[in-house]
């Protein structure tokens, strides 16, 4: 029988948040007061607001994805899988290794950091056509997708095979969609230049959205101004419409136009992930239930955060709750490390509270619109605001090197706009990155955790 003498933490996800609690409760616990378990299929933390730039190719992969290793007190165990099931009753969280193992991982004290996936609708070949920009390896495929179109449009001798190679769709008018529609179509428009045969005005990006304005949290001024900033560049805004079907070379929108396109990019927001509702547990719009200082109601030693919970922004008086952000994220990481270090000493816990710092939108090139504690800002100061909030919200010097130098070099020298190879085989598409049908029902956790007998302690 093993013995275990120091109590259990468990954290699930290796988002801001996750990994924000897993560093403070590294600083903050002697080595003989607990062990640090961390369940995450990835080795790294993604830094995913610079997603679009390595679509466009502007920063490299690796320069966003931040070692979990890479610390001088690290002493974390990690687990390389994705958790798919809770079982509060037996305090077991049930593991998907990436051998495709199921194994159980008991805990005394959980944290629930499982954060989001890509929100979709009931929409006819949504799922079979569209790209989705959530993932490292989504924003990798794109920037190879869309540069293969360019090489096929040039080979083709087909001028309707042509046009809707050339034509981009991007739904989704918040950060991620306006970002993605923004950077990817000044990567088409320096990679023309190199297609002498391609006619630079059949490229077209559309970007729409079912909302009735262009990124609302800016404000009107700041909105209309990004919103001008793609109208010059030749991005067709559409608001207030939506897709009502996919194909696999065209598209069809709510107002009824039919876009000839090869090319879908879906980022119309995120949901919590599948993992809260194995809980069986209250949620508010499918984020978890939880107090102010982020625990869950009725289950001692058990905290949630971030995207997947649904946390009471005291800013602003408590009945709104945070936005799913990395700022809001970042922080709360913090403060659940510090409530479950105050729970292990028996020590009085603390609720979260934090005004947000401001918002950037980095639209490529000198373009940005930012609002730094309520300062609106465009062009140059903007883009100033935006890097240098980004150099200072990642986590390691490395990656703030890796991305400063990254960023220098693309301004020196332009992109080479080549292709690695994931379009030699078969496409992959919104449902091959997001695996949502891996997790369990709450019956399926019970029952597998009955099975598996008495945990060892």
């Amino acid at each position: 029988m093993n013995i275990v003498t120091r109590p259990r933490i468990l954290v699930v996800g290796a988002g801001f948040a996750g990994v924000a609690c897993v560093r403070r409760l590294e600083r903050r616990l002697s080595p003989g007061e607990a062990d640090i378990t961390l369940v995450t299929p990835r080795s790294y933390q993604l830094y995913l607001p610079l997603l679009p730039q390595v679509a466009s190719g502007v920063l490299t992969p690796q320069s966003v994805a931040i070692s979990l290793r890479r610390s001088r007190k690290y002493r974390t165990r990690i687990i390389p899988g994705g958790a798919v099931g809770v079982d509060l009753r037996a305090k077991v969280c049930v593991v998907r290794t990436l051998t495709d193992r199921v194994v159980d991982e008991p805990y005394d004290y959980l944290v629930l950091a499982p954060g989001s996936v890509t929100r979709t609708f009931d929409i006819p070949g949504l799922l079979d056509h569209a790209f989705g920009m959530k993932t490292l390896a989504e924003a990798a495929y794109i920037r190879d997708h869309v540069i293969t179109q360019l090489d096929l449009a040039d080979a083709s001798e087909d001028p309707a095979e042509r046009a809707s190679r050339l034509q981009f769709v991007v739904v989704g008018g918040g950060y991620a969609g306006t970002e993605t529609a923004a950077c990817l179509q000044r990567l088409t428009h320096a990679a023309v230049k190199r297609y002498p045969r391609l006619n630079p005005a059949l490229i077209k990006w559309h970007l729409i959205d079912i909302a009735p304005k262009l990124m609302p949290e800016l404000g009107d001024k700041l909105g209309r101004s990004a919103q001008e900033v793609l109208g010059r560049r030749g991005v067709e805004i559409s608001l207030g419409v939506s897709i009502a079907k996919a194909g696999s070379e065209e598209v069809t929108f709510t107002d009824g136009r039919v876009v000839p396109t090869r090319t879908l990019i879906w980022t119309a927001g995120v949901v919590a992930s599948p993992l809260i509702a194995t809980l069986g547990a209250e949620t508010v719009r499918g984020r978890l239930a939880v107090t102010a200082e982020m625990c869950l109601p009725g289950h001692d030693g058990v905290f949630a955060l971030g995207d997947s919970a649904a946390v009471p922004d005291l800013a602003k008086g408590g009945d709104a709750v945070c936005p799913p952000t990395a700022q809001h994220a970042t922080r709360q990481g913090r403060r659940v490390a510090e409530n479950v270090i105050a729970t292990l000493r028996g020590q009085p816990l603390r609720p979260y509270e934090h005004k947000d710092l401001g918002l950037v939108v980095d639209l490529g090139g000198a373009d940005a619109v930012s609002k730094p504690l309520g300062v609106e800002l465009r062009g140059v100061p903007a883009q100033a605001v935006a890097r240098g909030y980004h150099l200072g919200a990642l986590r390691t010097n490395v990656a703030k090197t890796r991305v400063a130098i990254n960023w220098l070099l693309n301004a020196v020298a332009g992109d080479d706009f080549v292709r690695t190879g994931f379009q030699a085989r078969k496409p992959a598409k919104l449902k091959d990155f997001e695996y949502t049908d891996a997790y369990m029902t709450p019956e399926q956790v019970r029952e597998h955790v009955e099975r598996a007998g008495p945990r060892q302690v």
